[in-house]
């Protein structure tokens, strides 16, 4: 009898060691599973602006690839990507501090409206009813006037989508805004995912006719910040055409060919090669005729750093692109320290003026429509 019992709990004892070491694995399978990297919003205090907390949300997808915005101006922070080494660095010009963005500064990363670019003689006309604008630039607007967008304290939710993360930011521009009719609600939205695409997507819908235009304002630098000139990138933008301009920048109406020009990058040329060419604009500061159909996302440009490898290629929907080679950062603290030439925009836009110029794709905005544009910033490698 003895034995018996013996030899049935020596079989209960092993097969619950047996029971007991599955479970171990189980739950080790469970340990690394939950620990294996995922796509993720972080959150951290930047500061307060008239008593209102400003947060800085950062997007993390599973390479550990990161793209931070914050609710003041809807603004782009940070991008950090590999160059061809696996070496990340943020390649978005940004301030340490909330106080810079507040204080003023040249839109690093801002979000621009209710209208970006230039509105010749700050005024347009809707229904025989001409609207004068808040005046900031000469005789002209500039980005929606004074405390325009970029100055703004947005509502932010983070949200999870379908292979991406992001940052939702939504502004209620009050009817009257720097002369502008109608209350405009506009949204920001910006996603990250595991292909290092960063997509935003604006839209916009209001109570009154009006106008709008939406870009987002970075300042890339594709070495990383701080590594100095731009002009040894390779550029290309998909474009035969480019906007006349008169010497304040504002569109006559006509539309250039490219070919022959300084701005010809049909095919890839520098940034610097041909920049002395252009003394009145101290470089380029150029609004391009996106090929093909306004309203579809279509390739409009890519750049390359040979340096690096890191390469930014851009889609949009909208009609236009604006090349900037950021020929006013004079360094210091209101720059950043970062002087002219040391980073690049491509601002995806409709045409500046473009409420005063109806040959251009309108920008009129009216009741019971919604306003819709997303461009993608895909980030990648080349190789040597």
């Amino acid at each position: 009898m003895l034995r018996t019992s013996f030899s049935g709990a020596f079989r209960y004892s092993l097969l619950w060691s047996i029971v007991l070491a599955f479970q171990s694995y189980l739950d080790a399978q469970t340990f690394v599973s939950n620990a294996a990297p995922s796509m993720k919003i972080e959150t951290a205090s930047f500061g307060t602006v008239d008593d209102q907390p400003i947060t800085r949300y950062t997007m993390i997808n599973d390479h550990g690839h990161r793209a931070s915005v914050m609710n003041f101006g809807a603004t782009l922070l940070e991008v950090e990507v590999p160059d061809r080494d696996g070496n990340l660095a943020n390649v978005n010009l940004s301030f340490d501090s909330l106080d810079r963005y507040v204080a003023g500064h040249p839109y690093f990363g801002s979000s621009v409206g209710r209208f970006c670019n230039r509105i010749g003689h700050a005024k347009f006309t809707i229904d025989g009813v001409e609207y004068p604008l808040t005046v900031n630039h000469g005789k002209h607007q500039l980005h929606g006037g004074i405390k325009n967008f970029s100055y703004q304290v947005w509502n932010a939710e983070p949200i999870e989508g379908e292979g991406h993360v992001a940052v939702r930011l939504t502004l209620v521009s009050p009817d009257g805004d720097n002369g502008f009719p109608g209350t405009v609600t506009a949204t920001a939205e910006y996603r990250w995912n595991n292909d290092d695409e960063l997509t935003i997507i604006y839209s916009a819908t209001t109570d009154k006719p009006t106008h709008v235009n939406l870009t987002n304002h970075s300042y890339w630098n594709l070495g990383g910040v701080g590594s100095g000139t731009a002009k040894g990138y390779q550029a290309t933008i998909a474009a035969d055409l480019a906007l006349d301009v008169d010497e304040d920048l504002i569109p006559t109406g006509k539309l250039n060919p490219v070919e022959g020009t300084p701005l010809d990058f049909r095919t890839a040329h520098t940034l610097g090669e041909r920049i002395e060419q252009l003394p009145a604009t101290k470089g380029y500061d150029h609004c391009y005729v996106v090929r093909g159909d306004a309203g579809t996302l279509r390739h409009a440009a890519t750049v390359v750093d040979p340096a690096t490898g890191r390469s930014l290629q851009i889609s949009t929907t909208q009609p236009g692109i604006q090349l900037y080679t950021a020929n006013h950062l004079g360094g210091g603290p209101d720059n950043a320290n970062h002087g002219a030439h040391e980073a690049f925009c491509l601002e995806t836009q409709h045409y500046p003026d473009a409420p005063n110029k109806p040959e251009f794709p309108s920008t009129l905005l009216e009741p019971g429509q919604t306003l819709q544009e997303t461009t993608v910033h895909r980030f990648g490698v080349q190789a040597n």
